[in-house]
């Protein structure tokens, strides 16, 4: 039982026995609820016979005041165990999944939308709080302790039990009915929330191209018709819910009417007297009460499955696993008939082998979409190869662990990310154990200190989101200085000085060769330039080696990197 709640609710081990917990806690505190209806009988009882023996007063005023306590103690037992452990179980739920999002393949990302994750990690996390907190407990306990009662009504008076309850299995039977059709509706529903959520922040990313190119009215257009499909589909969802839901509660009220009719004709002929009628009477009011919060409880749960299913599929994902035992000797890369794919029939790598050795700068040129950028992703374990075999010295990257792996790698990528944070900050991402000393002299290395010195806090200086107070040459020195400072032994550079200016770019190229000494370094390269004085060229096209060697040795073969200087060389000399 404790697998099955966590499978189908996304839940901890924890969370599983305190949601157990917790459907126990409610059913506790619905009997001891149903404990003043018995002492109302007993005291009518004595009523009816004339008055309350004097001998027996004192029984009911302990009765009172012990029920009293049994409310307030199992009400207290109730919320704890509902409402603080799933406080807990939320913040685990929380830190699991992005647990679960480090570990597992960026494969997944690459067929995720990120509104898809965000809406995951965020709402669906809530929708599950409330549902941990109310809906689950409040069902199961309700059905728990409403079946112990109707086992009783039936030692009581059984005519009188059927009466009551045959509405009930017919009112959970409608809510049932309605799954299928909610099903259907939810995932429509979480797919037009999922385009509003996208276009919200695709508008916010790129504002500024909306605004030079005056489409800004046009791309609001757009995005009202999404926001405008979520509401239409969600007036339409709780339409649909409502139907399913109040017919169901209005058929359970009618369990009432069976008691006063079936009860009238047994009173009549003399089968049950006034007291066991007006005690059928007091029981179905109160027992009925927590069923019609149960059958909204059970629609909202059959909503929620949709929800745990996007949960449990990241939770339930293969992971990137592997020893966290470097064995490399030295730090070679080998590609051996690597063959690649990020979808199922789109092959991106077919048949890659080369050796980037150790003390030696190797590009990746070629065509777009050649699979150069893939390749330097695969070398560090972002994805897992197909077919083939990737080493590091030796050792297999597939069974190495992902983090263990990264950390013999400093990458440059051409698309920088920053963060929020100070200059200093975001250059000592590549080593956080650094002193400002470190990370200031990495920074110089990579030429940052002309416009960190401009800056009004200058090292402390706020940068802003993704290095929004940045020019794009300023962005990738800070990358770079990243670089200089983790100083590890494999160094990954997509066009690394793609975005600096003539002066800088010559100054890092003159610090890059400073740090690449004695390192495996792997450069992603465009510009036929950037790898004229590099040891090995490997061309890549159509995922396959097309050329492999020395620049002079590939420039006299008249090939594809002839044919890429030659046409490179044409566009330098236009003019406008």
């Amino acid at each position: 039982m404790i697998e099955k709640l966590k499978h189908k609710y996304a839940l901890s081990d924890k969370g599983a026995k305190d949601m157990i917990r917790a459907i126990f806690a409610v059913a506790l505190a619905n009997l001891v609820l149903m404990m003043p209806v018995g002492l109302l009988y007993f005291l009518a009882s004595y009523l009816l016979d004339g008055e309350v023996p004097r001998e027996k007063l004192p029984f009911f005023i302990a009765a009172i005041v012990v029920i009293l306590l049994l409310i307030v103690l199992t009400t207290i037992f109730q919320y704890r165990s509902t409402f603080f452990s799933t406080y807990v179980e939320s913040g685990v739920r929380r830190r699991t999944l992005a647990e679960k999002l480090r570990k597992i393949p960026l494969s997944f990302f690459g067929k995720k939308d990120l509104a898809d994750l965000t809406n995951t990690i965020m709402a669906d996390c809530a929708l599950l709080e409330t549902a941990s907190s109310h809906w689950i407990p409040e069902l199961i306990g309700a059905m728990i302790s409403t079946t112990i009662i109707v086992i009783s009504l039936f030692f009581f008076q059984w005519k009188m039990a059927l009466a009551a309850i045959w509405v009930m299995p017919v009112a959970f039977l409608i809510v049932l009915c309605s799954k299928k059709f909610l099903k259907n509706m939810l995932e429509k529903a979480s797919v037009y929330k999922v385009n509003c959520l996208d276009g919200i922040q695709e508008g916010l990313e790129t504002v500024r191209d909306l605004r030079s190119y005056n489409m800004t009215d046009s791309y609001m257009k757009g995005l009202t018709k999404k926001i405008k499909a979520v509401e239409k589909h969600a007036a339409v969802l709780e339409f649909t819910n409502a139907a399913f839901v109040c017919s169901a509660q209005m058929i359970l009220k009618l369990g009432m009417g069976t008691v006063a009719v079936v009860g009238s004709m047994l009173l009549v002929s003399g089968e049950i007297n006034v007291l066991t009628f007006f005690m059928f009477l007091l029981v179905v009011t109160r027992m009925y009460e927590p069923l019609q919060i149960s059958l909204q409880n059970l629609s909202a749960i059959i909503s929620a499955d949709v929800n745990c299913k996007r949960m449990d599929e990241i939770l339930s994902h293969e992971e990137q696993t592997g020893s966290d035992v470097l064995t490399n000797q030295g730090y070679d890369i080998c590609f051996d008939h690597v063959a690649f794919s990020y979808k199922s029939g789109e092959q991106v790598l077919s048949d890659v082998s080369f050796t980037a050795k150790q003390g030696e700068v190797t590009a990746l040129i070629g065509p777009s979409g050649g699979g150069k950028t893939t390749v330097s992703r695969l070398a560090a374990r972002f994805w897992d190869n197909d077919k083939g075999k990737i080493t590091v010295g030796g050792m297999d990257v597939s069974r190495t662990d992902p983090e263990k792996l990264l950390s013999m790698y400093a990458i440059v990528f051409q698309d920088v990310t920053l963060f929020n944070n100070t200059v200093l900050e975001n250059i000592r991402i590549g080593r956080k154990d650094a002193t400002d000393e470190e990370v200031m002299a990495a920074a110089k290395l990579a030429h940052c200190e002309d416009f960190v010195e401009r800056m009004p806090d200058k090292w402390n200086s706020m940068i802003g989101e993704n290095g929004s107070e940045l020019s794009g040459g300023e962005r990738q020195r800070i990358s770079i200085a990243r670089a200089f400072l983790k100083d590890a032994p494999i160094i990954l550079m997509d066009e690394a000085t793609a975005s600096l200016d003539v002066d800088n770019e010559s100054l890092i190229q003159e610090s890059i060769s400073k740090l690449i000494r004695n390192k495996t370094v792997l450069i992603i390269a465009h510009r036929m330039r950037t790898v004229d004085s590099v040891d090995k060229i490997v061309v890549l096209k159509d995922g396959k080696v097309a050329e492999m060697g020395s620049p002079d040795a590939l420039r006299a073969e008249n090939g594809i990197y002839k044919h890429m200087i030659d046409t490179q060389v044409k566009t330098n000399s236009w003019k406008y």
